[in-house]
């Protein structure tokens, strides 16, 4: 039987589970059927949301959440800048890149202002699929290498070529016999001449996994597969959220660049500010990628994604293949990018996330001190991963953490889980999170907590 997938399947509505509905509920999950079986919904009682603001979402019946779960509205729902440029740019023009348009011009060399001096070469799709497609075909043509490397629970795509990278969308999805993947940077287990890589220098943890790399790019050698690429997010988000030893990704670049491949950084999921410490989330190690993908934070929820490279691995693939996204770089989706850029300078939605993602950290602390369930917190800024394990051992608790979930829905609050074992809160809220929505976490966890009796 496949193993389901542990991004889509574990905090999912499923067949059978219509029973308990109230009837219009029912009869739109039953309506979805001709989706078809493939989308998922989240929660055994999904949630049918009609308006959002900020940090906060309501129900069709007026019912308000508050949102611990979405990057894609990284300034709010509904940011009114955003919703301002939207609308001002689709009442005049929207077309594509065939045509000149200072929008795609300006945000370009706006965002690339953000990255290293060496990331100066930028081209723009509709999602984060389509720009791990792209980034690894332009790392294939540069090295002339297939091999793509991963961790253990990446995704990366749904793409035939990226869904071939992404072990956490399940056994049923057949992996590409060109690719290999290492462990997931696990500080919480990983086990290092006697040290938890949580308390190793990042040397000695960069060096662990830098090994790990050597051994599967000595595996596609024995194999006759040239390396081309490690693709990896800096946080390792599906994996469930390692974003320390600060620094540690460096012998691992330095040791991919030394077998002759290229570093893919897929900054979905910890750009845009989120980290609290910096723009993007490679930067925190002190690296420099030779290509950069993101996708949902970009435009506040336009689908919008970027592949940025530097000038000379581009060349060989763009100097000689061409490419065009019909919808990638429109004018509208331009517009929003570029103010979402401008909120986040604006509203300095890195100082919140580093400010407010300190106080959830110490106020979740205190939770982890009373409540032997939690037995690891690990994050930076707005992202953080709060891991549900059998009191007393470091054995993953998936049903419990299913159950927390759950009972959070019901108390008005929207998150959900991670990682291998599907037992790892994902909290994860629009940058524009505040005190007072930490308060809101807090009295609803100390409520689920309590009705759980755990």
């Amino acid at each position: 039987m496949a193993v389901r997938s542990t991004i889509m399947d574990t905090n999912s509505f499923r067949p059978g589970m219509e029973e308990g509905l109230d009837p219009e509920t029912r009869a739109m999950a039953h309506e979805r059927e001709v989706l078809g079986p493939a989308y998922r919904l989240f929660y055994r009682k999904p949630v049918h949301l009609v308006k959002g603001r900020g940090s906060r979402l309501w129900d069709a019946d007026g019912v308000e959440y508050l949102d611990v779960y979405n990057n894609v509205a990284s300034v709010g729902h509904c940011h009114p800048r955003v919703v301002e440029a939207i609308t001002r740019q689709a009442s005049m023009l929207n077309t594509h890149t065939r045509y000149l348009h200072e929008n795609v011009l300006g945000y370009a060399e706006d965002i690339l202002s953000t990255m290293p001096d060496e990331v100066n070469r930028i081209m723009f799709q509709c999602t984060g699929s389509e720009a791990n497609d792209l980034a690894i075909r332009v790392a294939q043509t540069y090295t002339g290498g297939e091999g793509v490397i991963v961790t253990h629970e990446a995704y990366h795509g749904n793409s035939a070529l990226t869904s071939k990278l992404s072990p956490a969308l399940g056994t049923a999805q057949t992996l590409g016999l060109t690719m290999r993947m290492i462990p997931t940077p696990d500080t919480y287990r990983v086990d290092i001449d006697g040290t938890t890589g949580g308390d190793c220098t990042p040397e000695a943890f960069g060096a662990w996994m830098a090994g790990e790399l050597k051994k599967q790019v000595e595996d596609m050698q024995r194999h006759g597969i040239p390396f081309a690429a490690f693709l990896a997010d800096s946080i390792f988000s599906s994996d469930g959220v390692y974003p320390g030893p600060v620094g540690y990704l460096k012998p691992v670049i330095d040791m991919v660049h030394e077998l002759g491949g290229v570093f893919i950084a897929d900054e979905v999921q910890p750009g845009f500010t989120r980290t609290g410490d910096a723009f993007w989330g490679f930067q925190r190690h002190g690296v420099v990628p030779d290509l950069v993908t993101s996708g949902k934070p970009m435009a506040n929820g336009l689908p919008t994604s970027l592949m940025a490279a530097r000038s000379e691995v581009l060349e060989p693939f763009a100097g000689s293949i061409p490419y065009f996204n019909t919808f990638g770089g429109n004018p509208v989706c331009m517009a929003a990018s570029q103010a979402t850029l401008d909120v986040m300078r604006d509203e300095d939605t890195m100082g919140n996330a580093k400010r407010v993602g300190g106080i959830f950290m110490q106020v979740l602390r205190a939770f982890q001190a009373e409540h032997p369930c939690i037995g690891d917190l690990r994050g930076t800024g707005l992202y953080i991963a709060c891991e549900i394990v059998k009191p007393g051992t470091k054995e993953a608790d998936q049903q419990t953490a299913l159950d927390i979930l759950e009972a959070l829905r019901d108390n008005h609050v929207l998150t959900s889980v991670c990682g291998r074992y599907g037992n790892i809160l994902k909290l994860r809220p629009p940058l524009v999170f505040s005190e007072d929505d930490v308060d809101w976490f807090s009295d609803a966890f100390t409520t689920t907590l309590r009705q759980l009796g755990i």
